[in-house]
């Protein structure tokens, strides 16, 4: 037989085209008994008609009609009058709405690799003219837009369907997560022709605006309508890009969407090389911290450098896999860069995470968590990768500030700011402290020595654990974490418990990584303080204070670890060294040249 041409939609009138979709309905219904995918079917009434998706849902207006007040009549599935003549257009609408809601449950999906792809081809439309470094700038704003977007068209089809024509402004609300005011719906505006990147950027401040408590700020401060930075046609791509997935929860789970953003977040930090550290901790490592300290719900995690606020979501995935209600967990975080700590937060929020608090501003000069008494907040679970060596940190605050209750840091080093910092911000009972620091904070000397010497004596620090070399964005020096505790356990009290685990790797490419295996490894490591694995696995050792005492509170791991000493050189740990004792020289240098010049001796250095 010759194939039937399919009819248009201005060659069907009102009873052809009720005919047509009433047909359509029996048929979903079936298909749904028999557990069979009804999206053929949808695709083949959307050829019918047009090639715009978008007409297969109420049109915008008539959607926000019910809520906004523009519209008199509920759809079709609330029981409404049928649509007059001339009107075939919102019939269809509202017969292949209620074709939606009956299909509900067999909601098409995409797979994780599928999302990943797109999200990635998304990014890539901006390859070329906007440096890859600042993809995250524009692309997470845009993914977040759409996402809440999307997400309130759903829900408000799920009111029409609950209340269908009793549906009144105060009962949506309750439907809502955010506010979108009139006009700025994902399809409002992205369908301007003209000035299209100061629609965006217009749109985002009144989203902000109209949820002030929650999203102020949220879009970050891209020049969105300078084509300098963000040509046009790059805007367009991303756009048309994003269009091709719905990102409502019938397409998308909440799973699925922070592993995307997950996603993301890694492939912008190997595009970004360097720059990277400033926002993102390779997740081995985040996975490792949070496996040490253990956060439980109902307890609240502080992040001080919180970066894109990965360690808190890892924080609260590690309460999920381990099936316990992650709701009551809150979690807090300040980061100093005003784009990171927006990417921070629609990080939360894309995780499903609501009880979470991010400020922007610099922790060291302007702590922003504060008890009623002025003094800084505290929390159960304090955990950081603060930025290593910072030199500009303020050290010329901290002389009369409490939280330098161990000593001042060197000026031109913020290690020991950040590490003071955090175990002020620990709760006295319950409270412990994992940060990530280069090896240069374990043995160098000055002020520094003399703070490790305060820690050690007052028995805060827990243990040392040292990481594998060249697991950082910036730079392929190895690290370290540290534990402190508020109240160690009796069997580790006047000890610090060492572990090596520099040998628990897998070479790649451009960055060295850790093995789930590798990260259960070290983890057991900490709480037995024996090597699960036997020889050849993570080297542990319990050492008394006065151990320490006598190396000069000398923290170095391979000074306690023979063997990691032995078997591999802590190159991190000797460039360090070096540059310590370099420095040293050039200042003895420096004084000896003074007491040479004030004796009336010249030219000793010619």
């Amino acid at each position: 037989m010759p194939d039937e041409r399919r009819p248009t939609r201005q060659e069907l009138n009102d009873a052809e085209l009720d005919a047509v979709l009433d047909a359509f309905t029996v048929n979903a219904h079936n298909a749904l008994a028999n557990e069979l995918d009804v999206q053929s079917g949808l695709d083949q009434i959307k050829s019918w008609t047009t090639t715009d998706e978008r007409v297969f849902n109420h049109d915008t207006h008539s959607r926000r009609g019910l809520r906004r007040g523009t519209s008199s009549s509920p759809p079709a599935l609330a029981g409404g009058p049928k649509p007059t003549e001339g009107l075939k257009l919102s019939a269809l609408s509202d017969k292949m709405e209620a074709t939606r809601l009956l299909g509900r449950s067999r909601a098409v999906t995409i797979t994780q690799q599928e999302f990943e792809s797109r999200l990635w081809a998304a990014a890539n439309a901006l390859r070329g003219p906007v440096d890859p470094a600042d993809f995250k700038t524009y692309v997470f704003p845009m993914l977040f837009w759409k996402w809440i977007s999307d997400t309130w068209e759903y829900e408000h089809n799920q009111a029409i369907e609950a209340y269908g024509s009793d549906l009144d402004d105060e009962l949506e609300a309750d439907y809502h997560r955010f506010d979108m005011p009139e006009g700025t719906l994902w399809g409002e505006v992205t369908t301007q022709i003209d000035n299209l990147g100061a629609e965006i950027a217009k749109t985002f401040r009144r989203i902000e605006d109209a949820n002030l408590k929650r999203l102020s700020g949220i879009f970050g401060d891209a020049a969105w309508g300078n084509q300098e930075r963000i040509p046009e046609r790059s805007l367009l791509g991303l756009i048309k890009a994003f269009d091709k997935t719905k990102l409502d929860p019938s397409t998308v789970s909440h799973d699925l969407l922070g592993a995307g953003y997950e996603y993301l977040l890694k492939n912008f930090a190997d595009e970004s090389g360097k720059k990277a550290g400033e926002f993102f901790t390779p997740r081995e490592v985040v996975n490792l911290l949070v496996g040490i300290l253990e956060p439980e719900p109902e307890e609240s995690v502080y992040d001080p450098t919180c970066g894109s606020g990965g360690m808190l979501v890892a924080t609260i995935n590690q309460i999920r896999e381990a099936n316990k209600d992650h709701r009551p967990l809150r979690v807090y975080g300040q980061e100093v860069n005003l784009t990171t700590s927006s990417i921070a937060r629609m990080n939360l929020f894309l995780h499903e995470i609501e009880d979470f608090d991010i400020k922007r501003g610099d922790t060291l000069r302007h702590p922003a968590f504060k008890d009623t008494r002025s003094a800084v907040r505290t929390f159960d679970v304090v955990i950081a990768n603060p930025p290593f060596s910072l030199a500009d940190w303020g050290a010329d605050r901290w002389s009369g500030d409490p939280r330098a209750f161990a000593g001042v840091p060197p000026a031109k080093n913020g290690d020991y700011a950040f590490i003071q910092h955090m175990i002020s911000s620990m709760k006295s009972g319950s409270g412990r402290v994992g940060v990530v620091m280069s090896h240069g904070a374990l043995f160098r000397g000055g002020a520094e020595a003399r703070i490790r010497q305060s820690l050690i004596e007052k028995d805060l620090l827990d243990a040392v654990v040292g990481l594998p070399p060249n697991l950082f964005y910036s730079t392929s020096i190895p690290a370290c974490l540290l534990i402190f505790r508020a109240k160690k356990e009796a069997t580790r009290r006047k000890h610090v418990l060492f572990v090596d685990g520099s040998a628990r790797f897998v070479k790649g490419k451009n960055r060295n990584q850790m093995s789930a295996e590798d990260i259960k490894a070290l983890i057991e490591s900490y709480k037995t303080g024996e090597d699960p694995d036997g020889e050849g696995g993570a080297n542990v050792r319990l050492v008394p204070a006065d151990e320490i005492a006598k190396n000069g509170f000398d923290l170095n791991v391979g000074r306690y670890i023979r063997i990691a000493a032995e078997e591999q050189e802590d190159l991190g740990a000797l460039i360090v060294a070096y540059q310590d004792a370099k420095a040293a020289r050039m200042a003895a240098e420096e004084h000896m040249l003074q007491v040479l010049t004030a004796a009336g001796i010249e030219g000793f250095d010619e």
